[in-house]
């Protein structure tokens, strides 16, 4: 007797996503189209975050302020006591520096810390139905973003009064603060897959955070730390980021040019830019690729 051959199983519509390509550029062909056609939805889900993030708030949108704030306040703690003890004080530069690093590292941590429980978190809209569900954590970083645009802008406000003024070297500031949010993004889109299969990652992430402050120099200066100390921190890609943005606002530095640490060793150098391009967009492509490809995993895992 012939046996007859079994038809191939039938995905099932609904929370599952089409036919994956097999192929890397495929795979961001198939991302960028998925995308293009979310624009709404993503608009609804930045909204629907900014709102439940402010509703019933007691400070509002003081909080976007108030964070930053609570960083300047410490660092400035620090500041003060290592300078007590070494007979010197604190100088209006050195508070403008914490100042400028303070809002970029509050928003990075708000994105990991916002973006890494955003798939489980939305398990309700993962499990119905089919959406690319890139848009979640995308939607947590956007709607840090907004928190943070408001830090930013008072900030602004409030250098002058620290003796920094506007030059030139001001056009690296959207380039750093570009780099820096690629990069928060594509942690938020690889953290919020990896909690997804493994629910104890956002616990990491917040011990990882807590102390992150300490190997990235928001509180201190990166020279601080001596020729060699200089050398590792700068390894930590966020570090470069902080470090340029308070060369171009606070030392008024090209950031194409090297810059000599007080201490006398050479701690910029250009091949930061590069090693801060190489992270960011990097990084991203490896996340987008590493989510796009456990998707069809998610809607189980619900």
């Amino acid at each position: 007797m012939t046996s007859v051959p079994s038809a191939p199983p039938q995905r099932v519509s609904g929370s599952l996503p089409p036919e994956r390509s097999h192929s890397i550029f495929g795979d961001f062909v198939e991302i960028v189209r998925e995308m293009s056609g979310v624009r709404d939805l993503l608009q609804q889900l930045v909204r629907r975050d900014i709102s439940i993030r402010y509703k019933q708030a007691l400070f509002g949108f003081g909080w976007a302020v108030l964070v930053p704030l609570a960083v300047v306040l410490a660092g400035l703690t620090v500041r003060v006591a290592l300078a007590h003890a070494a007979g010197r004080t604190v100088t209006g530069a050195q508070v403008a520096g914490m100042t400028v690093k303070s809002v970029p590292w509050a928003f990075f941590v708000g994105c990991l810390n916002t973006g890494t429980p955003s798939l489980v978190s939305n398990m309700a809209l993962v499990t119905k139905i089919y959406f690319p569900r890139e848009v979640l954590p995308l939607a947590s970083v956007l709607a840090q973003t907004f928190d943070s645009a408001i830090g930013f802008t008072i900030i602004a406000l409030a250098l002058p009064f620290l003796g920094v003024h506007a030059s030139w070297n001001l056009l690296w500031v959207p380039v750093l603060l570009g780099l820096l949010w690629t990069f928060a993004l594509a942690l938020a889109l690889l953290l919020s897959c990896a909690n997804l299969f493994f629910r104890d990652v956002k616990y990491l992430v917040q011990v990882f955070l807590t102390f992150g402050i300490f190997i990235t120099p928001v509180l201190l200066e990166a020279p601080m730390f001596g020729k060699k100390g200089t050398g590792l921190i700068m390894l930590n890609p966020v570090a470069p980021m902080l470090e340029g943005l308070r060369l171009a606002i606070v030392e008024q530095h090209n950031l194409l040019q090297p810059f000599a640490a007080p201490q006398g060793f050479e701690f910029w150098v250009p091949g930061y830019l590069g090693y801060c391009v190489a992270w960011a967009f990097g990084l991203l492509a490896v996340s987008m690729i590493i989510f796009h490809r456990a998707e069809e995993r998610f809607a189980e895992l619900g």
